[in-house]
C-alpha cells in the first residue's frame, strides 16, 4: 500500500499521473529543504487532498531562493474517505482560538468545516477583504494540520453561514448533532449514522442561544452533551470527533 502515516506528506494540486518522476517546487519544496532538511534518498509522500497518494524517493534537492526536489515516484493509490463524513459547524471564536479549533479538528479527522456566525459570537467575520482573510486563515490552519497529520484528505473550509444558512444545512445531513451541556442525552445515546454526512454544530463561548438552538433542532438537529465537563469552543470539535471515531466505524 502506498500511504505511510510515517512519511512526511506534502500536498500538490495534482499527484503525477504518468512517469516515473515528479519535479516539487514552490512553498512545498522550500518546507521540505529548508524545514525539514529533506536529503536524497529520503522517502515522502504526495496527497491532492482528496484521497490521492503517492510514495516517491528523494533523488535530487537544488537549495536557494528557489529549492526544487525531485522525486522517484515508487507507488500509487486512492484511500477512500471514512464513513460517515463528519462536517463541523464551528461557531467564530475571537483571536487565534478559532485557527485553534480548525487545527484540532482537522488532526481529530474533519471533513469538512463551517464556519458559523452564532449571535453570541464576539468574533465578527464582515463581508469583504477583512472577512476574506479570516477564511483565508482558517483555510491555511486546516492545509497546514492535514500535512502534519499525514491525512490523505483535506478537510473543506467553507463560505461562514448565518443561522438561517446553519439549519439549512441541517435538513440536508442524515444526522446533526447540537452539543449543549444541558442536555439530557449523551452522544453515545444517539443513534450514529453509518454512511453520508454527520453534522456537529459547535456554539460560541457564550453557548447557544434559545432562539438559534430551536431554529437548529426545527431543522432536525439533536442536541447531546460529550459528558460532565465544559469544554472550549476551540477544543469541542475535536473531542467529538475522537467519541465518533469510537462510536461509528471512522477508525476501523
Amino acid at each position: 500500500m502506498a500511504f505511510s502515516a510515517r512519511l512526511p506528506l506534502f500536498l500538490v494540486d495534482a499527484l503525477p499521473s504518468a512517469g516515473p518522476e515528479f519535479v516539487l517546487d514552490g512553498d512545498e519544496a522550500r518546507h521540505a529543504a529548508t524545514v525539514r532538511r529533506t536529503r536524497v534518498g529520503e522517502q515522502v509522500m504526495l496527497g491532492d487532498g482528496a484521497g490521492g497518494v503517492a510514495r516517491c524517493a528523494v533523488t535530487a534537492v537544488s537549495t536557494g531562493k528557489n529549492p526544487v526536489l525531485t522525486l522517484s515516484v515508487e507507488q500509487r493509490t486512492w484511500v477512500p474517505a471514512p464513513e460517515p463524513r463528519v462536517t463541523i459547524a464551528q461557531a467564530l471564536v475571537k483571536g487565534d482560538r478559532g485557527e485553534l479549533a480548525v487545527e484540532l479538528a482537522t488532526e481529530a479527522g474533519a471533513d469538512a468545516i463551517v464556519p458559523w456566525r452564532a449571535a453570541r459570537c464576539v468574533a465578527r467575520w464582515d463581508d469583504g477583504p477583512r472577512g476574506a482573510k479570516a477564511l483565508a486563515r482558517w483555510r491555511a490552519s486546516a492545509r497546514a494540520a492535514t500535512k502534519q497529520a499525514r491525512r490523505p484528505w483535506l478537510p473543506d473550509v467553507r463560505e461562514p453561514v448565518d443561522t438561517t444558512g446553519l439549519a439549512a444545512l441541517v435538513r440536508g445531513v442524515e444526522t446533526a448533532l447540537v452539543l449543549d451541556g444541558e442536555s439530557s442525552h449523551r452522544i453515545g445515546d444517539v443513534a450514529l449514522p453509518t454512511s453520508g454526512e454527520l453534522m456537529v454544530i459547535v456554539g460560541p463561548e457564550g453557548g447557544i442561544g434559545d432562539e438559534e438552538r430551536d431554529a437548529l433542532v426545527a431543522g432536525g438537529a439533536v442536541p447531546v452533551r460529550l459528558g460532565p465537563s465544559v469544554l472550549r469552543t476551540s477544543t469541542a470539535a475535536a473531542v467529538t470527533l475522537g467519541a465518533l471515531g469510537a462510536l461509528t466505524a471512522r477508525w476501523r
